[in-house]
């Protein structure tokens, strides 16, 4: 019978290997208990109507008994021994042991994100005043699309912040103002098809002077949700980004930012309050415009590290199975929780969630000081994990009351449940 390499620590330590029919602990799955299949019997017939389930299986990521393990022990014990033995047999045709170290080194960078948000989060104090728990700005929304700037601005104001800004065209906001009385809107950026060319270097300058004269009350912008891609806006929005890093404003960067910083990485290059948020496209290509190479998932916290570092210590929120952070020197990961429903605008929630526990990380560091417990001093790492975190937990209580009609707006909504949970506000 074919067998993989134990998980437990004493297996390793003495080179023991752990039937694919035990758990680590030793004990027997439910399914040996209850099942008692000859594996020779099992025929050509069976394994093609047990196919589906096992390409489902591999696809969802799952490439040796390690990784169902992690979090899926209950998925183990229910399947049907002659699953298991399928199972067995298409995994002697893959190599996964590179895979195997990558998750035992997603483990040992695995940080106590609740720890974390308990840190940072603020007391609720009487004394404080509006705009002091966080003031956060997204610079996104064009007639196209109109739900992404909303999703994250309103993702913030959920999770505790007292204030949140949206900077969009003209086009757009009426529709973002129509989702919520709780936004503040501004109608300022301009696209080219109504700018002529005569007319571009003054209406620019004007876009600029409106945003500017915000620009110092904010703890954080966001850029990049619903932003889209054309020309004149990005060049507007280039030289807002520009202003920021030159009143030292943190920037989180998610969709149509960061094709604009892929394809100009000077705006971000060497300034540390900046945030980029990629998902698996953006990420792939960041790494082969930076890196010149291709992703590489068997060792990606280096790949991780070596690209933070590249484009000069900027914090890097890597999303996936599980979120990878790195600011260049350091990696962490975050994994607990989560969802198996992928609906779009999960990502425009974190980069408004990491914009909030941003503001609170500096505000926490600069209160502490010395005094602080954390072993991280860096915001944006910071504000990175707590963000993570707390997305990951409200899409898994979003699932457990919606199941497959989650969408993101029931995501939103428990936002603040989930941030009570870990730090509550009594």
């Amino acid at each position: 019978m074919r067998t993989h390499e134990g998980t437990t620590k004493e297996g390793k330590e003495k080179g023991a290997v752990t039937p694919l029919n035990q758990r680590p602990d030793g004990a027997a799955t439910r399914s040996d208990r209850n099942c008692d299949v000859d594996e020779r019997s099992y025929g050509v017939e069976e394994t093609a109507q047990e196919g589906k389930i096992l390409l489902f299986l591999f696809c969802r990521g799952f490439h040796s008994w390690e990784d169902f393990w992690i979090g899926n022990i209950d998925l183990l014990c229910i399947l049907p021994r002659r699953q298991q033995f399928l199972i067995r047999c298409v995994e002697g045709s893959i190599d996964h042991r590179p895979h195997s170290r990558d998750m035992q080194a997603l483990r040992s960078i695995e940080v106590d994100s609740e720890s974390v948000i308990r840190a940072i989060t603020p007391a609720l104090d009487p004394t404080r005043h509006k705009g002091q728990a966080g003031n956060i700005a997204v610079i996104g929304g064009c007639r196209e699309y109109t739900g992404a700037p909303y999703f994250a601005a309103i993702s913030a104001l959920k999770i505790g912040a007292d204030l949140s800004h949206v900077f969009c065209t003209k086009d757009a906001a009426p529709v973002i103002k129509s989702y919520s009385p709780e936004l503040i809107v501004h109608p300022v950026l301009e696209e080219s098809y109504s700018v002529g060319d005569e007319n571009k270097r003054s209406i620019a300058s004007k876009v600029l002077s409106e945003v500017d004269k915000w620009m110092e009350r904010f703890n954080c912008l966001v850029v990049g949700p619903g932003l889209g891609r054309d020309p004149f806006l990005l060049d507007c929005v280039s030289e807002l980004m520009r202003h920021a890093r030159q009143s030292n404003i943190p920037i989180v960067i998610d969709g149509d930012g960061l094709f604009l910083v892929t394809n100009n990485l000077d705006l971000v290059r060497g300034y540390p309050l900046a945030v980029l948020t990629p998902n698996v496209n953006e990420y792939k290509r960041l790494v082969q415009k930076v890196l010149s190479c291709e992703v590489n998932d068997v060792d990606a916290p280096q790949q991780l590290l070596s690209l933070a570092k590249q484009i000069g210590g900027v914090t890097i929120l890597r999303k996936g199975n599980s979120d990878l952070v790195s600011d260049g020197d350091t990696v962490k990961s975050v994994s607990i929780y989560g969802s198996p429903r992928r609906c779009g605008g999960q990502g425009d929630i974190l980069s408004g969630s990491v914009a909030v526990f941003l503001s609170w990380a500096r505000q926490h560091i600069l209160a502490a000081g010395s005094n602080s417990n954390l072993s991280c001093k860096n915001p944006t790492v910071l504000g990175c994990i707590a963000g993570s975190a707390i997305l990951r937990k409200a899409a898994s209580l979003a699932f457990l009351k919606k199941k497959r009609s989650t969408v993101t707006g029931d995501i939103i909504e428990c936002l603040g449940q989930s941030l009570e949970d870990i730090s509550p506000a009594s």
